[in-house]
């Protein structure tokens, strides 16, 4: 059988089917392969009709239809579904195929793939793509890793099929083995704290200054023409302004308040502990995820702890709120994507990857879920200084999050002051209190530490002792004897 495909791809569920038809359009012919015989034939019958798509019905026809050295992009679920898949094309592989992983795999999965296939001669590429279904469809943001010759081999497809910005496709090699689905995890854990940070500006807006949807909606569309440019804060301007279709009122008020996900956010905060970086926003944004799945606990405990309606802000105070609504935002933002970047980082110097944080951000300006204006600064910070470890320190960011910080602390004292929960905005505020000071509290812990588990500590200012450990409970007696 005569090879008529330059790229396959099996999995044909919504993203699948608008990345075929994305690789397509920009003149690759693609093969195409579902588990379930109907998938392929609804496809091909329907979106895919008169297309440069061939579909197939079994592993061996697939593979039959690929140039070599083939390329196959798998979007399947994450987990054992990858491994049955690749098991699945094996027995019709050859040395120098490549696969192409596109899901949203554990970047340490995708790392013991990658091993086990390069025994068999087979290429492993873990890419990142974000931008959900209309991304996948008209341009995904692409976080690629693995052989850097396997990634040579598909670039021209990834580089075309990407979304464009002023400065090139967003698309870049990242590094070796798991970096682009770590990078891709990392991008998630952002999204979860930038989506948390603007619910509770929201919440805020809604409850504590009694602002209608509509006018809330005002309020983003306004600030997304300015500093908080992004993708997020523009479908939260669209989003207010829906209607119920059964007259109640703003669709949102009508949607059950617990959200769901799907892993890649724990994963963040799985990795982050082990690797010892801070990440409190994202976190916190974890956390009150998992909070408003107890939706019955909540609405028992709400009677019980007699929870108070909170208490409306002076209309002379309104627009100073808003106002300092928009620089906590907008400084949340940035420590939100500091932290995330931070990980990055010392993800990129454990496992030996060299990722590129300066492309790393501008890969991210178009096509994905946390695209935004903030991007094209980070991208410059990175750019200015390849030393720099964390963007709080990069002196544009670092002028701005100074000159916030009194409407920030406003904004964040206020909602707490009236019994709004802002977990993510706090925790914000306070790592920026935290990474700024030169002395923190943790002595006392130390001490603590040293007194109950003989765990030692530190002098200031004399190294040259190394570790120390205190009869604690013998000097407080020495100590009363003396007075």
């Amino acid at each position: 059988m005569e090879a008529v495909a330059k790229v396959g791809l099996i999995g044909l569920g919504v993203m699948g089917e608008n990345l075929a038809l994305n690789i397509e359009r920009n003149r690759f012919p693609i093969a195409v392969f579902n588990r379930t015989k109907e998938k392929v034939d609804h496809f091909l019958q329907g979106r895919a009709q008169g297309k440069a798509v061939t579909g197939c019905h079994d592993p061996k026809e697939f593979i039959a239809q690929l140039e070599r050295p083939r390329k196959i992009v798998l979007l399947v679920k994450a987990g054992d579904a990858v491994d049955q898949t690749i098991e699945s094309l094996k027995p019709y592989l050859e040395k120098g195929d490549i696969i192409i992983d596109g899901g949203n795999s554990h970047f340490q999965d995708t790392r013991r793939r990658a091993k086990e296939l390069a025994t068999h001669g087979f290429s492993l590429i873990g890419s990142g793509v974000s931008g959900g279904e209309e991304g996948a469809l008209l341009g995904p943001s692409l976080m690629p890793g693995g052989d850097e010759k396997a990634y040579e081999e598909i670039r021209p497809i990834w580089e075309a099929i990407a979304a464009k910005v002023n400065d090139g496709p967003c698309v870049t090699y990242l590094g070796p083995d798991g970096a682009g689905h770590f990078v891709k995890m990392v991008h998630n854990g952002i999204e979860y704290g930038d989506m948390q940070l603007i619910a509770e500006v929201y919440d805020i807006l809604h409850r504590g200054l009694a602002l209608s949807v509509d006018a809330i909606a005002e309020v983003f569309a306004t600030w997304n023409k300015g500093i908080l440019d992004s993708f997020l804060i523009e479908i939260t301007s669209q989003i207010l302004i829906v209607k119920d279709s059964d007259g109640r009122g703003p669709l949102v008020d009508q949607i059950l308040d617990k959200a769901g996900q799907k892993g890649t956010g724990k994963w963040t905060s799985e990795i982050a502990l082990e690797l010892a970086v801070p990440i409190p926003t994202i976190d916190a944004a974890l956390t009150a995820r998992q909070l408003s799945a107890m939706k019955e606990e909540r609405v028992a405990a709400q009677e019980i702890l007699q929870v108070p309606e909170p208490a409306k802000i002076a209309s002379k105070d309104k627009n100073k709120l808003i106002d300092a609504l928009h620089d906590a935002l907008y400084a949340s933002k940035i420590c939100s994507y500091a932290q995330g970047m931070a990980l990055i980082h010392s993800g990129s110097e454990n496992y030996g990857w060299h990722i590129n944080l300066s492309e790393t951000a501008r890969i991210w300006k178009g096509g994905c879920i946390i695209r935004a204006k903030l991007l094209e600064q980070i991208r410059q910070a990175f750019s200015r200084s390849e030393e720099t470890k964390n963007l709080l320190t990069d002196k544009e960011f670092a002028a701005f999050l100074v000159a916030a910080q009194d409407k920030w602390r406003y904004a964040v004292t206020t909602a707490m002051s009236i019994g709004i929960p802002i977990p993510a905005l706090a925790a914000s505020l306070n790592y920026f209190d935290s990474y700024r000071s030169a002395n923190l509290p943790q002595n006392l812990t130390q001490a603590q530490r040293d007194f109950f588990g003989a765990h030692c500590y530190e002098i200031v200012g004399k190294p040259q002792l190394g570790l120390i450990h205190s009869d604690w409970q013998n000097l407080i007696k020495v100590q009363a004897k003396s007075k």
